[in-house]
């Protein structure tokens, strides 16, 4: 399910660049694109390092 749906999206961004007007909108699209992948690595982290200060402290 998952695949299917990576693939989906890239499929939609290609496009996406594909169309895109200028190099600006080409930009924008990577960046949204990874965002949500970057705040998941970030709640990741900060959740680990949350935990650990919490086990060490007992």
């Amino acid at each position: 399910m998952l695949l299917l749906t990576t693939l989906l999206q890239q499929v939609d961004i290609e496009e996406k660049i594909k169309n895109a007007p200028d190099k600006g909108y080409e930009i924008g699209v990577f960046i949204g694109s990874m965002l949500p992948f970057v705040i998941l690595v970030i709640l990741a982290y900060a959740l680990y390092r949350y935990n650990k200060k919490r086990l060490d402290k007992e």
